[in-house]
């Protein structure tokens, strides 16, 4: 899926253009079901004071809720306070109470409704890549909320194996062994890899379990 050129709407920094944000960065979009909501509070307040590790990894982020803007700032200071932020929140936040960004982006949740029997944005993220085309989506119930630590290591690893002809393997961290994926071929090994490739034996006799330290990018 790709993130639609025209998506624009008002947000708690002004008219914004989600492409024109983006830029050439990478780009997350978290959706929240409402503002004044307890879960959603928790996770807008520990997404700030992350944001510097996602700023070192070139990535941008925005919330987006089915509420206007006046309410978004009103929101904003409860925010603040629950996690200690000082001064200007520090990323923005889409208002979308006709549900027109939510539908186009496929973050509705049917399940959840407000008093007027709207339907609720649902507790989605995005992970949007340089060319604007979704890498990464997540969709959590309105009781759970996000392990944004979990959402940098993901980022870490879209961004490793964008560039380079890895996968990363199970439970893997930043500077981690990384598994050579199946395309590349035996004889491409040694010019891609120059750190080393270990092949785990298994009974299959398949060579497929290449390990190599995390490339540099």
């Amino acid at each position: 899926m790709a993130i639609y050129a025209n998506l624009q709407s008002q947000s708690t920094i002004g008219n914004l253009n989600l492409h024109d944000y983006f830029g050439s960065s990478w780009g997350v979009l978290c959706s929240h079901p409402a503002d004044f909501t307890p879960v959603c509070t928790t996770e807008l307040a520990a997404l700030a004071k992350l944001l510097p590790e996602f700023t070192k990894r070139n990535v941008k982020v925005i919330g987006l809720s089915c509420n206007d803007v006046s309410s978004h700032h009103e929101w904003v200071k409860d925010i603040s306070s629950h996690g200690g932020i000082d001064g200007e929140f520090p990323y923005p936040i889409l208002a979308d109470p006709t549900r027109t960004l939510a539908v186009q982006l496929g973050m509705l949740d049917p399940a959840e409704k407000d008093a007027a029997g709207l339907p609720l944005t649902a507790r989605a993220v995005y992970v949007v890549g340089t060319d604007k085309k979704l890498k990464l989506s997540i969709l959590y119930p309105a009781t759970t909320g996000r392990n944004f630590a979990e959402l940098l290591r993901v980022i870490d690893s879209l961004q490793l194996t964008a560039y380079k002809k890895v996968a990363t393997p199970v439970n893997w961290q930043q500077g981690g062994d990384c598994m050579v994926i199946p395309s590349v071929k035996p004889e491409e090994v040694a010019a891609l890899f120059p750190k080393g490739v270990t092949i785990q034996a298994v009974p299959s006799g398949k060579g497929y379990l290449r390990f190599t330290p995390q490339p540099d990018l």
